[in-house]
């Protein structure tokens, strides 16, 4: 789905209402009754927990904060923390704080909070890798306790999608000052529907309900967020009874949950990640657009994505997908050709090939399958290549200090803005921590797209940007993968285009 300019400026006009929780007794691991504990295995750990500092997906700590602006069922922009906001000149954009709200100890929320929590954000000295996110705000000012200004550096009209993301999530400023920013990550407070209890790292985050919620208290009582690498076990713990959602399962599992008596599988087409090759490209043989484009040739996605993938992802020549604002059709890129690919690196001065070592982790689907199989594409056309598979908590901190090998699996996507800018700034922008290519024209016109507010101009760009990133070859764009979601028959809960889990939504079947 996009997202249109015209639902970003006149979404905040309404508020949120929800019945109040229902109560009973419950048993950890099932939803069968009321007053629901619930458990929910994912491929993996937190690395932390503050909003502001994330380097991965906000799965959890959207459940401990809120932001002042919140997407509906139909990922509609509606009220958060704010009641409203309106554009008060080309480059302020004014909020109306929720009166009467706290943090879970007691703290009040209020535009100081808001001030705070984006100044430690865009502060170039926190070197936050989620700055990209929120790079276009100047200042922000606390005009009175319930009115806040967002000011700009240059107009942005996308400052309210913006505040729908996990970088503009409020934490309490007095107890984040006092506990310091590693002890916050670990043991975090904020104003959401669930309170923090307990991170056994490797192992578990377990959340209770906050039952003060300014929402009305969420039927979920508690719920665990438990790590299970493994997919296969992850889909043998939810057949079990051991979890009621498991995130990311395998192609091959898909038909257990599908059989299966007492689960079932909720799918989002085009709601994962865009899963591409990355390179160095002021770093030799990859300073060389020929090698670029002819490791491009090299690479069989169809095959990869029908016969690896069993077709759980859909090929892409883009980090735009169809659920962006900005997407005007899926670019035309590279065929599989290993002649032209041998040709181009005979030109480039590689007639032989050469030797690489390809960094990847295992966050998306069958990556290191996908990964040996792009080194044997890349062996037949003479380039070898060492695939080498990090841990994960190690790549979340390599990779946004440009220490990952010169080549590289990563994926990304849109989230909760579902806008291009999100989408591809943070990749392709010099100078962002996840970019790994300079190119100043591809700079100025994505500058120039995040300040526009004419919506036919922005596409405009981002058609000619990706035209331009086709040619040059930064990447080897690769899938887009669709979610699959395993979920217990006794839960009525299904996966979001925006890949957020919303506990508090969660409710039990009716018997």
């Amino acid at each position: 789905m996009s997202l249109t300019l015209l639902a970003a400026l006149t979404a905040g006009c309404s508020t949120v209402s929800k019945e109040p929780a229902a109560t009973g007794e419950s048993t950890p691991g099932t939803a069968a009754e009321q007053n629901l504990d619930i458990t929910i295995g994912r491929a993996f750990d937190v690395s932390g927990l503050d909003p502001g500092f994330l380097t991965e997906n906000a799965q959890v700590v959207d459940n401990i904060f809120d932001t002042l602006v919140k997407r509906d069922e139909n990922e509609k922009l509606i009220p958060g923390l704010a009641t409203s906001w309106k554009q008060v000149d080309d480059l302020t954009w004014e909020f109306k704080l929720r009166e009467g709200v706290s943090f879970t100890n007691g703290e009040p929320f209020n535009a100081e909070a808001v001030k705070y929590s984006l100044d430690r954000v865009i502060d170039p000295a926190s070197n936050a890798p989620t700055a990209s996110y929120v790079s276009t705000i100047d200042k922000v000012e606390a005009i009175d306790d319930y009115t806040v200004h967002v000011i700009t550096k240059k107009p942005d009209p996308l400052i309210p999608t913006r505040f729908n993301r996990y970088p503009t999530e409020v934490v309490p400023p007095k107890y984040a000052e006092e506990v310091g920013q590693e002890e916050f990550a670990q043991k975090p407070i904020g104003t959401g529907p669930y309170k923090f209890v307990s991170w056994d790292k490797g192992s578990n985050v377990v959340l209770e309900a906050n039952a003060d919620y300014w929402n009305g208290a969420p039927e979920v009582k508690k719920v665990t967020f438990r790590s299970i690498p493994e997919a296969s076990t992850r889909v043998s713990a939810l057949l079990n009874g051991e979890v009621d959602i498991v995130t990311g399962v395998s192609p091959e599992d898909r038909s257990k949950i599908e059989s299966s008596s007492n689960a079932r599988l909720s799918t989002v087409e085009r709601a994962g990640n865009t899963v591409y090759v990355g390179f160095k490209t002021d770093v030799k043989p990859f300073n060389d657009p020929k090698v670029r484009q002819a490791l491009n040739y090299a690479i069989d996605v169809d095959t990869i994505v029908d016969k690896v993938l069993q077709g759980a992802a859909v090929r892409t020549n883009s980090l735009i997908g169809p659920k962006d604002f900005g997407y005007a059709g899926e670019p035309e890129g590279y065929n599989y050709d290993p002649e032209k690919a041998k040709q181009l690196l005979a030109e480039a001065g590689y007639p032989d090939g050469f030797s690489i070592t390809l960094d990847t982790v295992s966050w998306y689907i069958k990556n290191t399958d996908v990964a040996q199989v792009i080194a044997e594409q890349l062996k037949a056309v003479g380039v070898t290549v060492k695939v080498n598979n990090v841990e994960s908590s190690v790549y979340r901190t390599l990779v946004p200090a440009g220490k990952q090998s010169d080549m590289y699996v990563l994926g990304w996507s849109s989230t909760n803005t579902l806008d291009a800018d999100a989408a591809i700034y943070a990749i392709l922008r010099s100078g962002e921590s996840y970019s790994t290519y300079h190119n100043a024209d591809v700079d100025a016109k994505l500058d120039e797209a995040r300040s526009s507010t004419d919506e036919n101009k922005r596409t405009e760009l981002y058609k000619e940007i990706q035209d331009e990133v086709i040619k040059d070859a930064p990447r080897i764009f690769l899938y887009q993968e669709n979610q699959y979601y395993g979920v217990s028959d006794s839960l009525n809960w299904d996966g979001r285009v925006d890949t957020s889990i919303q506990v508090s939504t969660i409710t039990a079947k009716t018997q």
